[in-house]
């Protein structure tokens, strides 16, 4: 058997692909990778966690976005979707796009055992050559747990970890705090 040669994309390629396509996909330096759907557990975690921003940050110069929000990340020549982010101010806008922001200043990814290491590792040193990006929580689906890194100066981020269910979990670049088992509201971890 012959091994296939992989395809390989220009982003104009890609965003003509996705725009015309049912589902998502991220773009990873020319190739292309589906998103698959999440669990219920996923939805529920995305859901309560964007919501408590929304609300908690509705009067103040803040937007929350939720998993269908796609992001350029120009010095990794990636195209992502985050499952919850918020930008400050003004949406900047990638170039010539209505509809791929550029500059977020905090990113949530739930981690899932297809995703986790990605999420962690490469997608975590993507995220931060953003210049505006600083901070990012990583929430297990499968029992209550946070991982939160901040950014204090250039190259510089601070790691933290928030399990159980009694801790105040708080956002150093944005005015947010909740319990953690607010976020798994409604969560089955059976």
């Amino acid at each position: 058997m012959q091994a296939q040669e992989k395809k390989y994309y220009t982003p104009q390629e890609y965003l003509e692909l996705e725009i015309n396509s049912e589902n998502r996909h991220e773009y990873i330096n020319g190739e292309i990778v589906s998103v698959t759907g999440g669990t219920p557990n996923h939805n529920q975690i995305c859901l309560i966690l964007s919501g408590s921003l929304n609300f908690a940050l509705m009067k103040q110069p803040y937007r929350v976005f939720v998993a269908d929000q796609r992001i350029w990340i120009p010095e990794k020549r990636i195209y992502a979707y985050p499952d919850v982010m918020v930008v400050e101010g003004k949406i900047k806008l990638q170039e010539g796009r209505k509809d791929t922001i550029i500059n977020p200043l905090f990113i949530a990814e739930v981690l899932s055992d297809s995703t986790k290491k990605y999420d962690i590792g490469d997608k975590f040193a993507a995220y931060r050559t953003i210049p505006t990006f600083q901070e990012y929580i990583l929430i297990a689906q499968d029992k209550i747990h946070l991982d939160h890194y901040y950014k204090t100066e250039p190259n510089k981020w601070i790691f933290s970890e928030y399990e159980g269910e009694n801790t105040i979990f708080s956002l150093t670049s944005i005015p947010f705090q909740i319990y953690p088992r607010e976020i798994y509201t409604k969560v089955d971890f059976q």
